[in-house]
């Protein structure tokens, strides 16, 4: 006989009406660490096979749905859609021989991808992840050409997890080939020659458990995935690896598991027998390979804040010579090898731009992005010396341009296939600021400010205020057409660099991680303060969201100071701080954020952990927590009982809300168009009603 579950609802006056809302059990819980006593109440939600939790999560899901059918989504769908029609597209992608697109012609079905052999050629569909599965969640979410083009690997994402099927199809027979590999996860797929491919595997039989991808396999097409070749394993050392192919080699990097030393080696693909040559070893120079290119490795190291370039002969590893050096306030974002160039992208506080090198670090030329745009570099033609690029911003769509490396001609591109579009709005109609603004430690942070031009900086304008600010990840911008409704409709959006990304180089990134994190979320409630004194808003106005990294800020900065906002939306956040690195990919994170065994580094993040923090007396912002289902890289649980523990409380008076997206990992909602836009527009429709817009 089951056991009757205990889902205890209560009624809560939510803007002017009654509703029931699940209220979560308390199950006293409490584990000892270091000196301290710490209390899980909500901990048997971490059960996720739990049929109870199961029914905890449909009510939560229940109560949101039923609120947000009252948003005016229909409406703000409509409108994306009709932006969406609208906006230019991008390049394809060039990969090998060929050129390659993701084409929807079903918006209720997965893309599919499609290849020409020649820009202006028709395109010709090559995997339909649909007609292999026939599953509308299935989708395809990275694809590796082989050497000639013979025949190309993809990744299919089946349920929304980061684990990752292996697929294979002929591009000449356009027939999907019988190899199938499972289980490859957190891995690239290389390719030796048309022969086979490299990949990682994981071990894992509970998802979210702690990582356990240590091998790299050498898989031979037209074999089963048991007769794999296991190249390299660090099962018993527990480190991370990572790997590219370049010039018929293969390199491999490991990094130990205290995150201390890096090893380097490569193989040489002509020999069968995969034997691994060393580039270096156990070394604490913090390395980074970027490419191989005529018997000299390229690579970069922590030496300089802002980024550099440097070779040596792969034989002659103590001959390194600096090839590009750093410019200082100028950040090298990334590096794009092609033929005999050095591609290199900048940014610094007001642009975006790019400078051309050859192999020796000789300087070609120039190319500056336009105002306010940033870009994504799509092929070169080494033929016609061509660089191929697609600009965008936040509120321009994608603008395509050729870009000459002899001449310097600059050329816009267009054609039966890319077509270019009228820009949805005057060039003037929108706003954005590039600027900085002062810490409380007097460091200059920069924020990216979006508005329509005629409204009034009176402290009453709805805003959205958005940060990422981990790992020293560099952010740009982001063309979304669901932002430009909201921006449309009088809607204020900033962005702000805070310390722990990468925007202002490597000690931008140290200054907020491990024992200084918390100037990381400093910065964010200072950006926060920084718009209310400068009259964009005012706190009831102000809303903040973020996503993964992003949603732990936005938890911290509502609990640490819950007077300054209106409306919270984390998506994807880790909300227990205490108990990260038990889970998933928190293992690889003690650099970043500390180890839970050090006492001091435990104490740092319990002064935090958002989960931790909710007090008993605070009626915290209206806040929509949004977590996929089979997300391993955050485990929902993170969402569900941080969202328990706020609804718990006779304090709190404003709506908390949780959303558990079905089938979705940690991106979201990204197998049809369709359930995309829906996803969109719930995020817009919860923010602007709470915004009283």
């Amino acid at each position: 006989m089951k056991k009757k579950f205990l889902i205890i609802f209560s009624f809560l006056s939510v803007h002017g009406f009654s509703q029931n809302i699940p209220i979560t059990k308390k199950v006293s819980s409490n584990f000892q660490k270091h000196d301290y006593t710490i209390q899980d109440d909500y901990s048997w939600l971490q059960n996720l096979k739990n049929d109870e939790v199961t029914s905890w999560v449909n009510a939560q899901n229940s109560f949101t749905n039923s609120k947000l059918d009252e948003m005016n989504v229909s409406k703000i769908e409509t409108k994306i859609k009709e932006y969406d029609l609208l906006s230019t597209n991008s390049l394809p992608t060039k990969k090998g021989k060929y050129f390659y697109s993701m084409y929807r012609t079903d918006k209720n079905l997965p893309a599919s991808l499609y290849y020409r052999k020649a820009l202006n050629e028709n395109s010709v569909e090559i995997v339909n992840p649909f007609k292999m599965y026939k599953n509308e969640n299935v989708f395809l979410s990275g694809y590796y050409p082989s050497k000639n083009s013979v025949n190309i690997a993809y990744e299919i994402t089946v349920d929304g997890s980061d684990s990752k099927e292996i697929r294979f199809s002929s591009i000449s027979k356009n027939e999907v080939l019988k190899d199938v590999l499972k289980n490859s996860k957190f891995s690239n797929i290389e390719w030796n020659l048309d022969k086979g491919v490299f990949y990682k595997k994981n071990a894992n039989k509970n998802n979210m458990a702690k990582d356990s991808t240590y091998q790299l396999f050498y898989h031979e097409i037209g074999t089963l995935q048991e007769e794999d070749k296991l190249v390299y394993d660090v099962s018993k050392t527990e480190s991370s690896i990572s790997f590219f192919v370049s010039e018929n080699k293969l390199f491999i990097t490991e990094i130990s598991k205290d995150e201390l030393k890096k090893s380097f080696y490569f193989i040489n693909l002509e020999d069968n027998n995969f034997i691994k040559n060393v580039v270096f070893e156990e070394d604490s120079s913090d390395i980074k390979l970027l490419d191989f290119s005529k018997n000299k490795i390229y690579f970069s190291t922590k030496e300089f804040d802002w980024g550099e370039v440097r070779c040596l002969y792969i034989n002659n590893k103590l001959d390194a010579k600096m090839v590009i050096p750093q410019i200082y306030n100028n950040l090298l974002v990334s590096t794009y090898f092609h033929e005999n160039y050095i591609i290199c992208k900048y940014k610094t506080v007001e642009k975006n731009y790019l400078k051309i090198y050859d192999l020796d670090g000789n300087f070609i030329r120039k190319f500056d992005a336009p105002e306010n745009m940033d870009f994504k570099v799509r092929f070169f033609d080494s033929q016609t010396s061509v660089l191929y690029v697609t600009f965008y911003s936040h509120v321009i769509s994608a603008q395509n341009f050729m870009l000459n490396l002899k001449t310097g001609s600059v050329d816009q591109f267009y054609n039966e296939y890319v077509r270019p579009l009228p820009i949805l709005f005057p060039l003037n109609y929108f706003i954005t600021k590039k600027i900085t603004f002062k810490s409380r430690d007097n460091k200059e942070v920069p924020i990216t400010i979006i508005h329509k031009k005629d409204i009034k900086l009176d402290g009453t304008n709805p805003t959205l205020l958005k940060a990422y600010g981990g790992f020293g990840v560099v952010s740009g911008s982001n063309y979304d057409t669901a932002l430009l409704y909201f921006l449309e409709k009088g809607g204020v959006y900033a962005f702000a660099e805070i310390r722990g990304g990468g925007e202002k180089g490597l000690k931008w990134h140290k200054d907020g991680k491990a024992l200084k994190k918390m100037n990381s979320f400093n910065d964010f409630i200072d950006a926060s303060e920084y718009l209310i004194k400068e009259n964009y808003t005012c706190a009831n106005k102000l809303a903040i969201t973020g996503s993964s990294y992003g949603g732990l800020v936005v938890g911290v900065a509502m609990t640490q100071r819950p007077d300054l906002y209106k409306v919270a939306i984390p998506q994807m956040g880790v909300f227990d701080m205490l108990t990260y690195s038990d889970y998933s990919v928190g293992k690889y994170h003690l650099d970043e954020f500390g180890n839970p065994e050090n006492k001091i580094d435990f104490t740092n993040l319990y002064s935090y952990s958002p989960y931790h923090n909710v007090k008993d007396a605070i009626n915290y912002p209206t806040t929509l927590l949004i977590t996929g289902e089979n997300d391993d890289r955050v485990p929902p649980f993170n969402s569900y009982k941080f969202a328990a523990v706020l609804q718990n409380r006779t304090a709190q008076v404003n709506p908390i809300l949780l959303k558990t997206l079905d089938s979705s990992g940690h991106n979201g909602k990204v197998s049809t168009y369709q359930k995309y836009v829906n996803e969109s527009a719930e995020f817009y429709g919860f923010l602007m009603f709470y915004l009283g817009m």
